[in-house]
């Protein structure tokens, strides 16, 4: 919706967070804090991609490029925000040594919250298991966030990967 609707809803919505989404850009994420500004509590969820597929067809982005815009737009988002979700996009097909830097480095830089999503409904519960089994061994300050997963059903396995996940 317009952004005056949205402005409109997220003053008249008490209790629940209200969160934006949000590219990890600038643009984005100023609009989301416009959009949110009278929410009594908010949330700006900011993601990037990070598999090697998106990395190299998608974003034509290096690795350590996508680290930089990672802490980059998390770091402005929680100059608007007190909370700060992230999700590292394919984080299922991302190599896990990768996504453990990607993911510590959002967290110092701000995020409350760590999503890991398995965007592209990929995943097997076992793999999907272990990707949260090896983020919580190998990053630095996970123990300070809130984790959560985003699981599509492509494969009819969305509610399994979230059952292994937790």
């Amino acid at each position: 919706g317009d952004l005056e609707s949205i402005q409109a809803i997220s003053r008249q919505v008490h209790g629940p967070i209200i969160a934006s989404l949000s590219r990890c850009n600038r643009g984005d994420i100023e609009a989301s804090a416009r959009a949110l500004q009278d929410a009594p509590r908010r949330r700006c969820h900011v993601f990037l991609a990070t598999s090697p597929i998106h990395r190299d067809f998608k974003l034509k982005l290096a690795k350590d490029e996508i680290v930089r815009r990672a802490v980059e737009g998390v770091a402005l988002a929680r100059e608007r925000f007190d909370d700060v979700e992230f999700s590292p996009e394919d984080a299922a097909r991302t190599e896990l040594d990768f996504l453990s830097e990607v993911v510590e480095r959002a967290i110092a830089a701000g995020a409350t919250t760590v999503n890991i999503p398995d965007t592209v409904g990929y995943a097997l519960p076992s793999t999907f298991a272990e990707t949260i089994r090896h983020l919580r061994r190998h990053v630095r300050g996970i123990d300070r966030v809130v984790v959560s997963v985003h699981c599509h059903n492509d494969l009819g396995l969305a509610v399994a990967n979230s059952l292994a996940a937790v």
